[in-house]
């Protein structure tokens, strides 16, 4: 081989290896740069999202405080909706225990049982009968 095809040869050699270094160079430098805005993007999305959280109930603690404070003014109970009511000895003290007690109210009206839909008026009911509280004999 002639000198200048062997001047060639090496040129193109020495082309090669470089651009080979070349994009090895680039590879780390992309993967050094992936790696870098992962590391930003995970700072910055676990600060943007404590403050964001931080700033959210800020704004929300005061909302929500006016809310139960109108809650406990207005009732914890909406008419609309069926409610329970326990049996206690300034309300219908004779349904106290009694399997057959209701206690829900329906539009502003308490059902207190099937048999004295308005309560019975005085201390015991004929119609009373022991609470089932789930206990059979042999668990005691």
């Amino acid at each position: 081989m002639e000198n200048w095809q062997k001047d060639i040869a090496e040129i193109i050699e020495t082309v090669a290896d470089e651009v080979d270094r070349f994009f090895l160079g680039m590879g780390e430098m992309v993967d050094a740069f992936f790696e870098l805005t992962e590391e930003i993007t995970d700072q910055l999305q676990n600060t943007i999202a404590v403050e964001v959280d931080q700033y959210l109930q800020d704004l929300a603690e005061p909302i929500l405080e006016v809310y139960w404070e109108l809650e406990e003014v207005v009732g914890d109970v909406d008419p609309a909706f069926p409610y329970s009511v326990e049996a206690s000895p300034q309300q219908n003290p004779a349904c106290i225990g009694c399997r057959n007690y209701h206690g829900q109210v329906y539009g502003g009206n308490l059902l207190v049982c099937a048999m004295h839909p308005q309560g019975y008026e005085d201390e015991t009911c004929p119609d009373w009968e022991q609470q089932d509280l789930g206990f059979r004999d042999e668990d005691f």
